[in-house]
């Protein structure tokens, strides 16, 4: 959807013949591997003196045709992380004789648990995938967990991951299970820049429905972008009436937002031009 929006907005600078050079930026890998960093290590922007950066998302959490953004931070600064518990296996009715995987995946749960109630200012350590052991009367060798960090800025998760070692480490010496923790895709927060933001809503609400939503614990890429030019990026609503969410095999938008989304673009570019 994102790319068939861009697409359609290029179309239409180019048939309005706009008299100012514009980057229009399909990028890939922003799920994962992270896209933006590929494309700064190319020096490709470099050579050009970009005065501002815009971006969209789609969104069933609006209703279609609904814009939403806020000043400062939109999106939260995330951060993957794997880790993997090794331990020695042994037979259920002897778990003195291994090192039990999960136990120690448990302890460090337990632990995180007590230390997010410490934390004041929003935050989330989401564990989407856990898994341990082979078969049910031999306790777990191996366990892991795959997740991602969420914060309002990279100091506030890089903070949280030094806190996370800690436990791993002491978890390690109570269980003997070894513990390795490897970091994943790190993404920025999304900032929307105060002057941008100003400029671009009160115009964009004189057209469409415009709502101040406030942080989002979603991350994305497009914060590399925002921390080094004055930035806007804003949700497009989707929803007739269903809510599915992101991720979700049953979301997917009407062709109408392909138009839609490139009207939104076109009306932040004729502030600019």
């Amino acid at each position: 959807v994102h790319t068939s929006i861009l697409y359609n907005f290029l179309c239409s600078v180019l048939k309005k013949g706009k008299n100012r050079n514009i980057l229009f930026l399909f990028q890939p890998a922003e799920e994962s591997g992270g896209g933006a960093m590929e494309f700064y290590g190319t020096g490709i922007f470099e050579k050009f003196d970009i005065e501002h950066a815009f971006a969209l998302h789609v969104t069933d959490e609006y209703r279609e045709g609904e814009l939403a953004s806020t000043s400062g931070v939109l999106f939260a600064s995330s951060l993957e992380v794997d880790i993997e518990f090794i331990g020695l296996a042994s037979h259920v009715a002897f778990p003195e004789k291994g090192k039990n995987a999960f136990d120690a995946l448990r302890r460090f749960v337990d632990a995180v648990d007590k230390l997010s109630k410490d934390i004041t200012v929003p935050f989330i350590f989401g564990m989407g995938k856990i898994y341990a052991g082979e078969v049910r009367n031999i306790t777990p060798a191996y366990a892991k967990i795959e997740g991602t960090l969420r914060g309002l800025s990279v100091a506030q998760v890089e903070g949280f991951c030094d806190n996370l070692r800690r436990i791993l480490k002491g978890v390690e010496e109570m269980t003997g299970v070894k513990i390795n923790m490897s970091l994943g895709a790190k993404y920025p927060e999304v900032i929307v820049d105060d002057s941008a933001y100003n400029t671009i809503v009160p115009a964009l609400e004189k057209k469409f429905t415009y709502i101040d939503c406030g942080y989002k614990m979603t991350g994305e890429d497009f914060g590399f972008f925002s921390q080094k030019y004055p930035s806007f990026m804003f949700w497009l609503g989707s929803s007739k009436g269903e809510r599915f969410g992101l991720h979700n095999s049953k979301f997917l938008p009407d062709d109408k937002m392909i138009d839609l989304g490139a009207d939104v673009f076109s009306e932040i570019l004729n502030l600019y031009i």
